[in-house]
């Protein structure tokens, strides 16, 4: 069993930052992906960004030169650095977790972020 816990969401301006961040903790395989979903009101949810334990990334094409994510491998956490925040990102944002080995997946309760002047 993994758990994740997320912490960092709230209220930013358009134009603002936000920093994101995840800890995961319990059975983790030595080897996974971490990252970020994002669901707005309405929506069906989205992949944001991902990281392996190869600091290999991927990210949606509307968050390219905006967000960062970050992996720090000894604490199994992810950051995610979000900077020029549109309304556009106003969405519950979820942490995401799946092993290579097992083909389950795990989630954190979700934080909200809202970026409204």
């Amino acid at each position: 069993q993994v758990q994740l816990v997320e912490s960092g969401g709230g209220l930013v301006q358009p134009g603002g930052s936000l920093r994101l961040s995840c800890a995961a903790s319990g059975s983790i395989e030595s080897a996974y992906v971490m990252g970020w979903y994002r669901q707005a009101p309405g929506k069906q949810r989205e992949l944001v960004v991902t990281i392996s334990t190869g600091n290999t990334t991927a990210y949606m094409s509307s968050v390219k030169g905006r967000f960062t994510i970050s992996r720090d491998g000894a604490r199994d956490m992810v950051h995610l650095q979000m900077n020029s925040l549109s309304p556009d990102d106003t969405a519950v944002y979820y942490c995401y977790l799946k092993g290579y080995t097992s083909p389950r997946e795990y989630w954190g309760q979700g934080t909200q972020v809202t970026v409204s002047s």
